[in-house]
C-alpha cells in the first residue's frame, strides 16, 4: 500500500452506523466525525480518511433508485480526489445497491467497496469494526502504484465478493453473504489473498450513467401458481420487463395458459429475463423439454446471474432507452462481470 492514500467513507445508513449509549443502553447513531477515536486501529493505516453521509441516513429497506443515484453521485464528484471508496450500507439490500453501482460506474479504475454489519459497531461482539477496517485496507491496497481492486465489491466476514454476484443468504450468521457462482475476489486471513485472475480492469475512461426505469417486476413461479395471478402480474400497466424466477436450470410449467400468457407478454414488447431460483447454477434454456418453449417464446436466458443483478440490469438498460433488439443482446452479455460468458 502506497503512502498518503486518500479514502472516502460514504455512510448511507444501516446497523454498522449504530452504537450503544453507555447511559441508557439504547442504540444511537455512530458519530463518524470521531471515527478514529471509536476505531483506533485506523490510526495504523498510512492513509487519510474523510467521511460523507446521506443527509438523513436510511434503513436499507428504504433504499430506492434515488439512493443509488446519490451514492453514484458521491463517488463521481469525488472521484479525482480519492484513491478508493468505502460505502457503509445496511445488509438487507446491499446486493441490489452493489449491483446498481457496478452498472452505473462503468470502467472504474478505483475500488468501491460496500460493507456493513450484522451487529452495531458499538456492541462488544460486533462484526462491524472488522468489516470496516478490512474494507478500508482493501480500498487502500495498491500494486505498483495502481489499485489492486478496480471494481465494485462487497466485503463481508473475511471475503471480498464482486458486488453484482452477491446474495444475502443469512440473517443470523456473520458471513451473511455468498457468491455462489463466482469465487471470492479476495480472502482475508493473516494476509489478504487476491484472485487477480478474476479482478476486472477498465477498458476506457470512467463513464457514469444514473438513469433507471422502475417499470419492472419479478414473477417467481411455484407449484400450483394460478392463472389469475400470472395474468394479473403480466397485465400491470406500464410493465416493460420482468425477471422470471424459474425452477432448476430454467424450467417452468408447460400448461397452455401459462405459456400463452408469456407469449402474449413478449408480443406486447415486454422483455422476460429467466433466472433460476437455485442459489448455485445457471439457466440453460432448452436443456429440458420444460424450458424449450421459453426459447420459442423469446424469453432471454439470464445465465448464472443473481435475481438482484438481473432485476437491476433490466432497470439500468431500460433507463438507457436501448432498442429492444439491442437490449436483448446486451442482456446476454456481461457488462460488469455479472454473468459468466456463455
Amino acid at each position: 500500500m502506497k503512502s498518503s492514500q486518500n479514502i472516502l467513507l460514504i455512510y448511507t445508513g444501516g446497523t454498522i452506523g449504530m452504537m450503544e449509549d453507555p447511559d441508557t443502553g439504547s442504540l444511537v447513531p455512530f458519530d463518524f466525525a470521531q471515527l478514529r477515536m471509536h476505531v483506533p486501529e485506523l490510526r495504523r493505516f498510512d492513509c487519510h480518511i474523510d467521511v460523507v453521509s446521506f443527509d438523513e441516513p436510511i434503513d436499507s429497506s428504504d433504499v430506492n433508485i434515488d439512493s443509488w443515484q446519490r451514492m453514484a453521485q458521491m463517488v463521481e464528484v469525488n472521484y479525482d480526489h480519492y484513491d478508493g471508496f468505502v460505502i457503509l450500507h445496511g445488509t438487507d439490500t446491499m446486493a441490489f445497491s452493489a449491483s446498481a453501482l457496478s452498472f452505473m460506474l462503468q470502467n472504474l479504475d478505483k475500488p468501491v467497496i460496500f460493507t456493513g454489519s450484522q451487529l452495531p459497531i458499538g456492541q462488544i461482539r460486533t462484526d462491524g469494526k472488522e468489516n470496516l477496517i478490512t474494507a478500508i485496507e482493501i480500498a487502500s491496497a495498491t500494486d505498483n502504484g495502481l489499485p489492486i481492486v478496480q471494481e465494485v465489491g462487497v466485503l463481508f466476514q473475511s471475503k471480498l465478493f464482486r458486488g453484482n454476484r452477491t446474495h444475502k443468504y443469512s440473517t443470523e450468521n456473520f458471513d451473511a453473504f455468498e457468491s455462489a457462482n463466482l469465487a471470492p475476489l479476495a480472502e482475508v486471513g493473516i494476509h489478504i489473498n487476491y484472485r487477480r485472475d478474476l479482478l476486472l480492469r477498465p477498458k476506457g475512461p470512467l463513464t457514469v450513467r444514473k438513469a433507471f426505469d422502475d417499470c419492472v417486476g419479478i414473477l417467481k413461479i411455484f407449484p400450483g401458481i394460478s392463472r389469475t395471478l400470472v395474468e394479473g402480474i403480466l397485465s400491470i400497466g406500464g410493465l416493460r420487463a420482468f425477471v422470471l424466477e424459474s425452477f432448476g436450470a430454467g424450467n417452468g410449467p408447460t400448461e397452455d395458459w401459462f405459456l400463452q400468457a408469456l407469449r402474449d407478454a413478449t408480443a406486447r414488447g415486454i422483455i422476460i429475463l429467466n433466472v433460476t431460483q437455485c442459489n448455485k447454477g445457471m439457466v440453460e434454456q432448452g436443456l429440458y423439454e420444460t424450458s424449450s418453449a421459453f426459447e420459442e417464446i423469446g424469453i432471454i436466458s439470464g445465465g448464472d446471474m443473481t435475481t438482484e443483478a438481473a432485476l437491476v440490469k433490466l432497470m439500468y438498460l431500460l433507463g438507457l432507452n436501448y432498442a429492444s433488439a439491442d437490449m436483448k443482446r446486451i442482456l446476454l452479455e456481461s457488462i460488469s462481470g455479472e454473468r459468466t460468458g456463455d
